[in-house]
Formats: C-alpha cells, sequence, structure tokens
C-alpha cells in the first residue's frame, strides 16, 4: 500500500462497546436463540433461524441511531442468516444432506466474496472496515480514505479473492467428503474444517495486511528520500 495516513487513536470504551455489540448481537445471541427454539421449544430450524435474525437488525438499528451510517457488517450477517433459512428449506432432511446444505452456506459466502469483486469496493473493504477500526466517525473516514491509494484498493481486492476461491474450495471439497466419508466422521470434521479455514484465512489476512503496509511505507520512504 502506497502513502497511508497514520490512523488516528482508537477510542479503548468505543471500540469495546462496538466489539460487545458486534459479537454479541451478531454471534452469541442468533446462536442462542436457535438453540433454546429448536432444543427447548421444538420450533423448526428454519423458524429458529429466522427468529436469530432479528438480532443483526436490532445492531444495525443500533449503529443507525449511535454513529448516523448503516453497518455493512450486520447487513452480511442478516443476509448470511437469511441465506441459511432458505437452504435448510430445500431438499431432503436426512444427516448427509445437512451436511450438504452446511457446506452450500459456506460456498454461497465465497460466492458473494467474489461476487462483490464487481461491486465499487469489495467485501473485505467493509469486514476491514469493522474490526481493523473503533468505528469512531474519525476512524471510519480514515479508513473510507484509504481507497484513494491504489495499494490499499488492491490489498482489499485480493484479500476478497483469497477468501472468495477458499471458501468455494471449502464446501466442494466438503461435499465430497460427506459423500465418501461415513456420517459420523464428517459430524466431526466439518466444523473442524469450517473453523480451521476461517483460522488460516485469518492469520493470512493479518500478514498479508502487515506486509503490504510496511511495503507502502518503504516506497513511500524511497519517494520522499529522492525528493
Amino acid at each position: 500500500m502506497s502513502a497511508p495516513d497514520k490512523p488516528p487513536a482508537r477510542s479503548g470504551p468505543a471500540a469495546a462497546v462496538g466489539w460487545v455489540l458486534t459479537i454479541g448481537l451478531n454471534v452469541v445471541a442468533p446462536i442462542l436463540t436457535y438453540n433454546v427454539l429448536t432444543e427447548d421449544h421444538g420450533w423448526s430450524e428454519f423458524a429458529a433461524l429466522l427468529a436469530g435474525s432479528a438480532w443483526p437488525v436490532l445492531d444495525s438499528a443500533i449503529m443507525v441511531a449511535w454513529r448516523r451510517r448503516i453497518d455493512e457488517f450486520a447487513v452480511v450477517t442478516l443476509v448470511f442468516l437469511v441465506i441459511t433459512a432458505l437452504v435448510s428449506l430445500i431438499g431432503a432432511h436426512t444427516a448427509r444432506a445437512l451436511l450438504v446444505k452446511d457446506s452450500g452456506i459456506t460456498g454461497l459466502f465465497g460466492l458473494l466474496c467474489l461476487a462483490t469483486l464487481l461491486a465499487p469496493r469489495p467485501l473485505m473493504f467493509y469486514f476491514g472496515r469493522k474490526f481493523a477500526t473503533d468505528g469512531t466517525p474519525a476512524s471510519t473516514a480514515w479508513w473510507n480514505g484509504m481507497w484513494q491509494y491504489e495499494g490499499f484498493r488492491s490489498t482489499m481486492r485480493t484479500m476478497t479473492l483469497v477468501w472468495g476461491v477458499a471458501y468455494v474450495a471449502e464446501a466442494l471439497l466438503r461435499v465430497a467428503l460427506a459423500y465418501a466419508l461415513p456420517t459420523r466422521t464428517m459430524v466431526v470434521l466439518s466444523p473442524v474444517m469450517i473453523y480451521g479455514v476461517l483460522g488460516v484465512l485469518g492469520v493470512w489476512t493479518a500478514w498479508f495486511g502487515k506486509r503490504r503496509a510496511a511495503e507502502g511505507a518503504r516506497r513511500q520512504a524511497e519517494v520522499e528520500a529522492a525528493a
């Protein structure tokens, strides 16, 4: 990345509140809602997933009221939950079919990443803004302003491409394994693959971002020295 401005100092309280809301309303609350409604109250998977999707909506409403803007992360989470609910209705409801459906969901996320490469800004730009800033107007403006640098744009598109290809490949592999391996084995292996790929992508993203930032700083230093 070339010539990036320095980010503003992060606000500890704002960052903490933002993280609690993000994780609580987009991850923890939907999972708890799904488990409680399906296991304790006998709701169908579709109904429980649909009910859980209300939490990201609440998160978006809070962010709009607090920061006066739409939180793209919550919107993507909501879309993902809706896709999950729709996929749960398709086809048979055997154990193997459910494993294949799980693979289809992560595959759809990968395709979503790839599709946003055709949009003005790719998906990882919005994910990066969610997790690399504290959500305050100053840090959000700094992140948005980084888009003017060609190196930053290239980095966001490369990250989005890698995430998209990785999740499409992971989904195809899990579908193949669902038919090749016993269901008992796949019930254990499937979540390991999901979180394993997520962990590898997270580590790679952090490494790649730091590498590109260092390259940009080096090039900027060379330009200033030549001037």
